[in-house]
């Protein structure tokens, strides 16, 4: 069984999943693995014919604690330390700074065909929802330090109570302390130095904890929300999710204040960029909005899908992960039109669609589309249609067309200078004047073989190649032969797949190009 559809298996009655998230910035791929595990099992679990709901928390009553990059500093900084629905918009379209992030996050929803309920933190505490779990934490404060002390060995001030009020004078509210509460309203105090990135105001004063006048601390808030909303499935990731973490001290805060069994939950691994975990605050790793509009829903879902949840996914958008995510895809999807029945391998293929129905298509190879697109005198159509094993349908089509669109965005915004194809179709380039005599040999054999070959495509041609470079009677090895190659189609020393590369051209103009060469050598 796929995982999911183990953990919908196990489920018993009406379940409520749930995922959160702070919009401090610009929402990063990453936060979308997190959306989509929860997503699938929420499809899991209506397939099992389990009754359930998605809900998505904003968890936008916590504090701006960095000014992303790429925001005005000057503008932005006066308002770090205040909750994040107090912020102003950085842009139209949005009535605070948490929104209009958050706006921009829902609009990939929708690409994804992910549809939670949607709730706001904001709403929660200023309408009252969560005044009686403020009221029995802030009664049981006395707990809740136990249960930090013992499950992750953070020792709490014996007036230390969980709560943050929004100061009354600055509106910060991560620089204050709660020391008293008389059962209506709590005393506090706004630390001036509280946190090395912001200083409190000094001011301190009694203030009811009620109706928005501040928040739980987020493990707290954690407990809270679960209870209001009713959860009973929440993964973490795995930052939140180790031994004595954020998780156990939520799990155990459940336990000995509310007496109760906290949701089911489950770590899953990060989602890396070129090795390192991405943040929104601090604006490393590409957006989620970003990475959306250069992947179709069904290759982010995949993307996310295609591995286990405690398997990391180091994503970086270079030539070598994006053909590989297309090859793996078409895979499936080869094999779903051959013998359309799920099975564990496939179910992957099913989680990935946004709309929930497999559409089987005619797949064309993503990393040829890449070289076609950078060759000028080709008609990239004619060149899919007469390269396709059969003629495509309607649907194939338009798949095609997506896929040139992608291809060229990729081209255009990622790739890197050395995975362009930078092809000399009308001259030949000065790096011939670089060959060496076994380099010449090499070719000189290589025309004769490439007069007579039989069949001119990319896996004959690159048989070839190196069957060429075998020759005992050259005194060369297959890197320095392929140079040669390179060095007369390319002007680099470096390449795609030389045998594709040459079935991409005309045979008379590889063979006339191989002469040319030759003789500027001679």
């Amino acid at each position: 069984m796929f995982w999911a559809d183990k953990i919908a298996a196990e489920a018993q009655g009406a379940q409520i999943v749930n995922d959160s998230k702070t919009p401090s910035g610009r929402v990063h791929v990453g936060s979308l693995r997190g959306v989509v595990i929860h997503d699938v099992i929420y499809r899991a679990l209506k397939q099992a014919g389990k009754p359930v709901k998605f809900m998505y928390g904003v968890d936008d009553y916590d504090a701006l604690d960095t000014v992303p990059h790429y925001l005005d500093q000057a503008k932005f900084s006066p308002y770090l330390g205040e909750p994040l629905c107090n912020v102003p918009s950085p842009g139209e379209g949005a009535t605070d700074y948490a929104k209009f992030f958050m706006n921009e996050f829902l609009e990939v929803f929708d690409y994804l065909g992910v549809k939670p309920e949607i709730y706001y933190l904001r709403d929660l505490y200023r309408t009252g929802q969560l005044n009686g779990h403020i009221d029995r934490f802030l009664q049981n404060a006395h707990s809740v330090r136990e249960a930090y002390l013992q499950v992750s060995k953070a020792q709490r001030a014996d007036n230390w109570y969980p709560f943050q009020v929004i100061c009354e004078k600055c509106r910060k509210i991560a620089t204050t302390t709660v020391t008293e509460y008389n059962g209506k309203e709590v005393f506090y105090t706004c630390q001036p130095n509280a946190a090395d990135w912001v200083k409190g105001c000094g001011h301190s004063g009694w203030i009811s904890p009620f109706d928005g006048n501040g928040k739980l601390p987020w493990k707290v808030e954690w407990v809270a929300k679960w209870e209001v909303v009713g959860v009973t499935i929440e993964m973490a990731g795995k930052d939140h999710s180790q031994k004595g973490g954020s998780r156990d001290v939520a799990n155990a805060i459940c336990r000995k204040v509310l007496d109760k069994q906290p949701p089911m939950h489950s770590a899953y691994e990060f989602i890396l960029i070129n090795g390192t975990k991405m943040s929104s605050s601090k604006g490393v790793g590409a957006s989620a909005k970003e990475v959306a509009e250069l992947l179709p829903p069904e290759l982010l879902r995949f993307l996310m899908l295609r591995t286990q949840p405690r398997t990391t996914i180091n994503f970086s958008p270079n030539y070598e992960t994006i053909t590989r995510l297309y090859r793996d895809y078409d895979t499936l999807i080869s094999k779903y039109r051959e013998q359309p029945e799920l099975n564990e391998e496939l179910l992957p293929l099913l989680y990935a669609q946004p709309d929930e129905a497999i559409k089987p298509f005619q797949p064309f190879d993503f990393s040829t589309l890449i070289s076609l697109l950078q060759l000028p005198h080709l008609d990239i159509y004619n060149e899919i249609a007469s390269r396709s094993p059969a003629d495509f349908n309607e649907f194939d089509r338009q798949m095609a067309e997506l896929r040139v669109k992608v291809a060229q965005k990729w081209l255009d915004d990622y790739a890197d200078p050395e995975e362009k194809l930078t092809l000399y179709v009308d001259s030949v380039p000065d790096t011939v004047n670089q060959l060496t005599p076994p380099q010449i040999q090499y070719l000189e054999k290589l025309i004769g073989a490439l007069d007579t070959v039989t069949a001119w495509d990319g896996e004959t041609l690159q048989t070839t190649l190196f069957a060429v470079s075998k020759d005992e009677s050259l005194e060369i090895t297959q890197p320095i032969a392929f140079q040669a190659i390179y060095r007369c189609f390319m002007g680099k020393d470096k390449g795609p797949k030389a045998g594709a590369l040459l079935s991409y051209l005309d045979r008379s103009m590889v063979i006339q190009r191989l002469q040319d060469a030759i003789a500027a050598y001679s």
